[in-house]
């Protein structure tokens, strides 16, 4: 048995990134906008529901999680993607995690195969991606396949244009809607198309929804709700939802994956002897965000504000994305250009090559993110106002 090729993957984004500016001094006061880090104020009802249940930090927590959060969470599935009373089953069809990243890693394991297609078994996954999904192929002995999600195929991958015999020998794919980085929407097209391809090529969708209540003219259309309506359930289905986004909570650790019961059933008893529990006191807190729309839309109105203050600034320069809190700002080349904005303005952004792969070996600029750079909008407002006008004025001058 050969040992999972996670050397295969290069520094993470944020390793490059340091060894790119190295010891260049920022040109300004150093404004951080590459980290996608919500850090804003914490509801009142998130420390009190952990102070309530703080005793419980004292005993070893359920993998399923406690009855009040199933209850939460099962209610807040069932509300906002308009699903039948009744059809979201709190003990079959939601799981708690820790943190949606650890979810999206683990989530492999239970359902590789040794062999898919008369090969390797392939996981495929957009292109620029969240690196964890590479991690996670690698991890359990799948072969990654990075399928180019380009403005000419509406920022998502094109799953279907694979050729048979390489559909064939996947074994699970990994979408996300809204994009990270692009922000751009899955239509309801794009889920019945995947989901058709996933039945007649016998793969699972995993749907990374980890933005979905960050929109600015209308939510999206979600996996569940979509694949819902085409077939009566959630078959091949599993969707990952977080409240580092949702809530603006990223050091809670605290997600959840709802879907498919029979998925859910073979995701639980792995995670049963893997062992990765959330604790209770995490749960109450958890519970309380799952049940409260009010901090969700003010988290919502805030983004809506920075975005169409971007939209300002950098009129003529910028496609206001979907959803999503980041900027995916086309300057020609994008490491290039973080390093110069750094050097000369002080604004810390991300190279969007460091979030994808060369489709073509040697060729740099196949890369989808080769020409790009990813702003996050994450900073409060007065912050933000002050480096897009930096932005502006590095554009400008180059």
């Amino acid at each position: 048995m050969s040992l999972p090729r996670i050397s295969a993957l290069p520094d993470g984004p944020f390793a490059r990134l340091a060894a790119l500016l190295g010891d260049e001094k920022p040109g300004k006061e150093p404004i951080r906008l590459s980290l996608g880090d919500p850090a804003g104020a914490v509801p009142e009802f998130v420390t009190a529901a952990m102070a309530r249940e703080a005793a419980r930090f004292g005993n070893y927590p359920m993998i399923d999680g406690t009855g009040e959060w199933r209850q939460a969470a099962a209610g807040w599935v069932t509300r906002r993607f308009g699903l039948p009373e009744g059809r979201i089953d709190p003990e079959r069809h939601v799981l708690p995690l820790n943190g949606t990243r650890e979810g999206l890693f683990s989530v492999l394991f239970p359902f590789m195969p040794e062999r898919k297609g008369g090969g390797q078994p392939i996981v495929a996954m957009p292109n620029p991606f969240y690196q964890v999904y590479a991690a996670a192929a690698l991890a359990c002995g799948a072969e990654p396949l990075y399928v180019p999600a380009r403005q000419d195929t509406g920022f998502l991958p094109d799953y279907a244009s694979l050729p048979a015999a390489v559909l064939d020998r996947i074994a699970a794919v990994f979408i996300c809607s809204p994009s990270n980085p692009e922000g751009a929407f899955a239509s309801e097209a794009y889920w019945r198309t995947l989901f058709e391809l996933a039945e007649r090529h016998d793969f699972l969708v995993l749907a990374d929804e980890c933005y979905a209540d960050i929109w600015f003219d209308a939510p999206p259309v979600c996996a569940l709700t979509a694949r819902f309506a085409q077939s009566g359930g959630f078959s091949r289905l599993l969707t990952f939802h977080s409240l580092s986004k949702r809530s603006g909570l990223p050091g809670l650790r605290s997600g959840m994956v709802a879907g498919c019961a029979n998925l859910i059933a073979r995701f639980r008893a792995f995670r049963n002897v893997a062992g990765p529990q959330v604790p209770a006191p995490i749960l109450a807190a958890s519970a309380a965000c799952w049940n409260d729309e009010a901090h969700v839309d003010a988290g919502r109105a805030a983004y809506q504000a920075k975005m169409a203050a971007a939209e300002r600034i950098l009129e003529g320069r910028m496609t206001r994305p979907q959803g999503g809190f980041f900027l995916w700002l086309d300057v020609d080349q994008g490491e290039d250009a973080a390093l110069r904005l750094w050097q000369a303005e002080g604004v810390r952004v991300l190279p969007g090559a460091y979030v994808g792969r060369e489709t073509e070996a040697g060729k740099t600029q196949s890369n989808p993110g080769f020409s790009y750079i990813r702003i996050a909008l994450v900073s409060d407002l007065s912050t933000i106002l002050t480096a897009l006008e930096r932005v502006r004025n590095f554009l400008d001058r180059a």
